[in-house]
C-alpha cells in the first residue's frame, strides 16, 4: 500500500516526470527560425547544452533536434552549391537543371525540417521519447 503513496514507483508517473518545455523551445526556435535565420543556432546551442543533463526522453529528442539542424545544413550546402554553380553555367544554359535540382534540394529540404520537428513535437507532447533520433528519415 505504501508503494501507491511514491509517484517513482509508477511507471507511468516517471515517463512524464521529464520537463517537456525546453524541448519544445528547441522546436520551436527551429520552426521560427524560417523567419530570421537566428534562431536555429540558439535552438542547436540549447539543445546541445541540455543533453549532457537530460533524461532519457529529452535526451532522445535533443539527440533528433541537433541531427535534424546538421543534417539539412548540409543538404542546403548541396543544393546551394548546385545553384551558384549553376548560375554562371545558365548563360550557355547547361546550368538551368543545375539550378532547377539546387532549388528543389532547397524546397525538399525544408519540408523535412518542418516536417522532423512537427514530428518530435507530436512525440514530444505524448510524453515519449523520439523512437528513431539518429535516422536520415523522419
Amino acid at each position: 500500500m505504501s508503494d501507491l503513496a511514491h509517484p517513482a514507483a509508477n511507471p507511468q508517473a516517471e515517463r512524464h516526470s521529464e520537463d517537456k518545455i525546453v524541448p519544445a523551445v528547441v522546436y520551436a526556435l527551429y520552426l521560427l527560425g524560417f523567419s530570421n535565420g537566428l534562431t536555429f543556432f540558439i535552438g542547436l546551442i540549447v539543445a546541445y547544452v541540455q543533453r549532457g543533463q537530460a533524461g532519457p526522453i529529452n535526451e532522445s529528442h535533443y539527440t533528433f533536434a541537433i541531427r535534424t539542424f546538421w543534417l539539412s545544413i548540409a543538404w542546403f550546402l548541396v543544393g546551394g552549391a548546385l545553384v551558384l554553380f549553376g548560375i554562371p553555367l545558365s548563360l550557355v544554359l547547361i546550368g538551368v537543371p543545375m539550378i532547377i535540382a539546387g532549388v528543389a534540394i532547397i524546397s525538399a529540404i525544408s519540408i523535412w525540417f518542418v516536417v522532423r520537428c512537427i514530428a518530435g513535437i507530436a512525440f514530444l507532447v505524448r510524453g515519449e521519447a523520439y523512437p528513431r533520433p539518429r535516422t536520415w528519415l523522419i
